[in-house]
């Protein structure tokens, strides 16, 4: 009887572990797309991976855009200048915040300016919620934080 608990246990056990590697390698991959997406200036692609909703947030400059129509639409302005996102990929974090949403936190150097000028370059921790939908993990908020220079 004590061997069949210990065996169900660890079964148990081991089944959440893969939930969340594979849980964790989803996540990755989505905003290892993400990143590739950006610096590709690619809406098209780039609407594949944003919530459809109302409530996407993706807090820009200090202000809030809400709905992912209006992110692809200041994206768009954005992407006739420079933009490039570089996060450090040893920094790129995965919270699980239940099964079906996940945090990402990555130092990231984002590299941005308006067309024909000198392109600045900052320091950010983005701040991404993602949440699993039937046709895969949406990003449902961008919340950056400036870092300051040091």
């Amino acid at each position: 009887m004590l061997k069949r608990l210990l065996a169900a246990f660890v079964g148990v056990l081991l089944a959440t572990a893969a939930h969340a590697a594979t849980m964790e390698d989803e996540v990755k991959a989505v905003f290892d797309k993400y990143v590739a997406t950006q610096n590709a200036h690619d809406l098209k692609a780039m609407r594949g991976l944003l919530n459809d909703a109302p409530d996407f947030l993706w807090i820009s400059r200090g202000n809030p855009i809400w709905g992912r129509e209006a992110a692809l639409k200041s994206l768009e302005e954005r992407y006739k200048g420079t933009w490039h996102i570089e996060p450090d990929r040893k920094e790129v974090r995965v919270i699980s915040v239940s099964r079906r949403v996940a945090q990402v936190f990555a130092q990231t150097q984002l590299t941005v300016g308006e067309p024909g000028a000198e392109p600045a370059k900052n320091r950010l921790y983005i701040n991404m919620v993602m949440v699993r939908k039937p046709e895969g993990w949406r990003i449902t908020s961008i919340l950056p934080i400036l870092v300051p220079p040091q």
